[in-house]
């Protein structure tokens, strides 16, 4: 990993995937835990152009709600074009900074960011049936618990897949809004999102993620 140019806040952790925390930790917090792509940008397959990221109308709003009641915004991304060689960890650096700062520019701040690179049908090192870190595998959220220290078990999740929401179950969160941006509204995806709700796990469904601080509690006033 060394060939790559990382910024200062970022790493790159003996299992390939992306750390970046970029604020200090939060002990005991709850987080908004969001997906990257169709949730908080315009879906792009295998998005590698930073001119081509497009915040969703709401996504900054949402992001700065959660600042205002100090709650830790996580971004979680799979990153599977990676995995296929579409694009590499600078290609993945440059979207991930243009989105920090579309979000700087309308007053937003997300606090840590993770990126999982595998795949089952990647190549070498990328290549894994089902890796901890890929959601619906709750490792990237189980990172920033370790780096943030915030609440998994009072947080939230928004996606656009039910593998988004499943990651979120599987970490033990509160609940997960499902959005119909992205690829929500594919057949059968938000049919599988909503039966992923249970008794302590709570499922939300909205048009996009500008309804959240209508429906999360973390960020109801």
């Amino acid at each position: 990993m060394s060939s790559v140019k990382l910024p200062s806040t970022a790493i790159i952790d003996d299992q390939h995937v992306w750390n970046q925390v970029l604020t200090g930790a939060s002990p005991g917090r709850p987080a908004l835990f969001l997906d990257r792509d169709g949730a908080m940008i315009i879906e792009e397959n295998y998005l590698s152009a930073p001119e081509k990221v497009v915040l969703i109308n709401g996504t900054a709003e949402t992001i700065r709600t959660a600042n205002a009641k100090n709650i830790p915004v996580v971004v979680i991304t799979n990153q599977s074009g990676i995995a296929r060689g579409y694009f590499d960890w600078q290609a993945f650096a440059a979207v991930q900074q243009r989105l920090l700062d579309l979000l700087a520019a309308e007053g937003a701040k997300v606090d840590a960011v993770y990126a999982s690179p595998y795949h089952k049908n990647g190549a070498p090192p990328y290549q894994h049936p089902s890796h901890p870190s890929r959601k619906p595998n709750p490792g990237m959220l189980e990172n920033a618990k370790r780096d943030l220290g915030v609440d998994l078990f009072q947080s939230w999740v928004v996606g656009d897949k039910a593998g988004d929401i499943g990651a979120g179950l599987n970490a033990g969160l509160s609940g997960g809004l499902h959005v119909l941006t992205g690829h929500g509204r594919d057949e059968g995806e938000a049919e599988k999102a909503l039966a992923l709700a249970k008794e302590n796990f709570v499922v939300e469904q909205a048009e996009s993620i500008a309804a959240a601080h209508k429906i999360i509690p973390l960020l109801k006033s």
